[in-house]
């Protein structure tokens, strides 16, 4: 229950800086509602005086809890995965009842994005929140934060899971890897 996965996000990543990695080494990833962690823990760790890492890379990303994306409801049937009414009831056990979503702990989308290192968004036009990703996407360069966004046409929920096994999930990993290497100070 919140706001232990954010704690163990930020005490991983502040270890890794104490075993001598340089942040500039480090990007935050992952997808859904771990996607919409990639923003959070920076936020935590910015609030608590550490150096962000080099690069976010949120995947179908989960910004805004409170679910109020069009898109909830043009995908809802597109969407097989994660429709409205299922997201509610992920968001009351991570949250209980009581917490507020729109809390930019828990909700990437209501926080200040100045100063976030360079981002790079990956979302399906088919999915419930792909609004997310476009209203987080577009706030962060109003923020004057590097943001890259690809939309990929007719894919499910976190469809880069699929990488090995689709092609467009390999094109998607591809992308993310090129995009993040120069970032890292890599060729």
């Amino acid at each position: 229950m919140h706001p232990a996965p954010l704690e163990d996000v930020v005490c991983a990543y502040e270890w890794l800086l104490g075993q001598g990695i340089e942040a500039s080494h480090v990007a935050f990833t992952r997808d859904s509602a771990g996607g919409g962690m990639v923003g959070t823990a920076m936020f935590l760790a910015r609030d608590r005086g550490l150096p962000l890492p080099a690069a976010g890379m949120p995947l179908s990303a989960w910004f805004a809890l409170d679910g109020t994306g069009e898109s909830q409801e043009t995908n809802a049937g597109s969407d097989k995965f994660l429709n409205k009414r299922f997201g509610d009831q992920l968001a009351d056990i991570l949250l209980g009842e009581s917490h507020d979503r729109r809390d930019p702990y828990v909700s990437a989308l209501y926080r200040d994005l100045a100063g976030l290192p360079p981002l790079y968004v990956q979302v399906s036009d088919a999915e419930t929140l792909l609004d997310d990703s476009r209203s987080f996407a577009e706030r962060a360069r109003g923020a004057g934060v590097e943001v890259r966004l690809d939309v990929f046409p007719g894919q499910q929920h976190t469809f880069q899971m699929a990488a090995g096994r689709s092609n467009v999930a390999d094109d998607a990993i591809g992308k993310l890897a090129t995009w993040l290497r120069p970032r890292l100070g890599l060729s």
